[in-house]
């Protein structure tokens, strides 16, 4: 039971920041909100360990590629803005 206890609070830490980083989801927050709840609730009653831990690892990889995205956007943004001027320049 300890092991599920400390499972738990990862998943309610990745949960938070899954939450958290979907403010900025392109389709809108509401819809990423909806969407990551349907699929935790899809999971609650998964009792194996291994299973949970495998879980977790796919919600790290999604925190990874959300982030990947904002990066991306903000670098596409910060490019049009700078980079635009010098090709109407030239």
């Amino acid at each position: 039971m300890k092991m599920a206890n400390s499972l738990r609070g990862e998943v309610l830490n990745l949960y938070k920041n899954l939450l958290y980083l979907g403010r900025e989801y392109p389709k809108g927050a509401d819809y990423f909100k909806r969407r990551l709840r349907n699929v935790f609730l899809k999971n609650k009653d998964v009792k194996d360990p291994e299973k949970i831990k495998e879980l977790i690892r796919r919600g790290e990889f999604v925190m990874k590629e959300l982030e990947a995205l904002y990066f991306l956007r903000k670098y596409r943004a910060m490019k049009q803005r700078y980079y635009s001027d010098i090709n109407k320049t030239n």
